[in-house]
């Protein structure tokens, strides 16, 4: 099993405190260096743009609910130059960068060639960056650069319209970054039509809308004559792409240019994760070499208790008792209310416990050669805490799950 480590830098109200921006980075430094020392084998840094306290005051306020912000980091590669530079082992990835904002794919593909490039300077360098791209959670990060509904049509079918843009700049990304010269005239063209929607008369008002077309164009997002980025000599050996879409078509079509894994969730079903495991197996791109489960990484809570001074039973309760506060705050802050209901599944869903517990949960519920992200720092600014439970993962969980292998 491998073990990576998911760092949020989320800054919500938590407990009545709210940290500073400084105080977050400092942790946050703190955070993954213990990680480096520890062994983790990537740090994960979620991503996020524009101010969702703002946000809050506009006409559609996604969050309204939520005290601070969703997210300080607005560009992994330029922490990822001083996450290298203050550690000797652990690798670093974004879960996930939004190819549709800040300029789009074709910004978003020299910014990563531009860090390769930096980063690859010294020969004996084979720490990898790992890109996670997506086409981003929050429709008004996009807005302002124009990704946005531009008729009746894409307002009605927009959840679907977006696909379609993120899948014409998954294809520029990539094969800008596979080193290729192109023009938006090249990128496949793309449509509406029955095959993409669950209900029917969402369609119907679709036809309506179109005029009675029984396929509707959908013009590009992203227009542009013959192109190619600079710098050209990059390190595409310390590069790794994942793609952060639960589209198996999208999927398997990334693979047609480079090797893009994929990311997935701990509460994603089961068979769900087979399939992507099977489908992947065929799809996934040569240069890549053969495809492993370890290839797509899976999200998990933890919460975990050693305190010497407990027993096993109060180890067990106090980390129940962390997890469900966490919980209670987060669907607080997201919905502005309460449900027990979705605090029980999370909780169901994350590794809660003493060592042992935490263990046998990670063994009933994931394959032996699955890679955890493992998530430590949800709604907790408790640096030390975080730390220690990292400590004791690694220290005390990781051992129990070898020996019963």
């Amino acid at each position: 099993m491998w073990y990576d480590v998911f760092f949020s830098i989320s800054q919500p109200r938590v407990d009545g405190h709210l940290p500073s921006e400084k105080e977050m980075f400092t942790n946050f430094f703190r955070q993954v260096e213990a990680a480096d020392r520890l062994g983790f084998g990537t740090a994960w840094i979620a991503e996020s743009h524009l101010s969702s306290e703002v946000q809050k005051g506009n006409r559609k306020p996604v969050i309204p609910h939520w005290e601070g912000e969703v997210g300080l980091n607005v560009d992994m590669l330029q922490l990822a130059h001083h996450i290298f530079q203050r550690t000797s082992q652990i690798e670093v990835g974004s879960a996930i960068t939004n190819i549709l904002c800040n300029g789009g794919p074709v910004a978003a593909a020299e910014r990563v060639a531009a860090f390769l490039a930096l980063h690859g300077l010294d020969a004996a360098e084979q720490r990898r960056v790992h890109v996670g791209f997506a086409a981003g959670r929050f429709n008004f990060m996009n807005e302002v650069y124009g990704v946005k509904p531009r008729n009746d049509i894409e307002e009605a079918a927009w959840r679907v319209v977006k696909g379609i843009a993120f899948r014409e700049a998954a294809t520029i990304f990539c094969r800008l970054l596979r080193g290729d010269t192109i023009a938006s005239d090249e990128i496949p063209p793309q449509s509406l039509h029955e095959g993409l929607f669950r209900d029917p008369e969402q369609w119907a008002h679709l036809r309506e809308l179109s005029g009675g077309l029984d396929t509707i164009p959908i013009p590009p997002f992203f227009e542009f004559e013959r192109l190619k980025i600079v710098p050209q000599e990059f390190r595409r050996d310390l590069l790794q792409l994942i793609i952060g879409s639960h589209d198996p078509a999208v999927q398997s079509w990334v693979n047609t240019f480079l090797p893009v894994q994929v990311f997935n969730l701990s509460i994603t079903q089961p068979d769900v994760i087979e399939s992507v495991h099977t489908r992947m197996t065929q799809d996934y791109h040569p240069e890549g070499g053969r495809w492993e489960r370890s290839h797509m990484p899976r999200t998990t809570f933890v919460f975990v208790n050693a305190d010497p001074k407990l027993t096993p039973e109060a180890q067990r309760a106090s980390a129940q008792s962390e997890a469900k506060s966490a919980l209670s705050q987060y669907w607080r802050a997201l919905q502005g209310t309460l449900d027990p209901k979705k605090v029980e599944a999370a909780a169901n869903n994350a590794l809660v416990g003493n060592p042992a517990d935490v263990a046998q949960q990670a063994l009933e519920r994931f394959h032996p050669d699955d890679r955890l992200m493992l998530w430590f720092d949800f709604f907790n600014h408790d640096c030390d805490r975080v730390i220690t439970n990292m400590t004791t993962f690694m220290e005390q969980v990781a051992p129990l799950i070898q020996d019963a292998r």
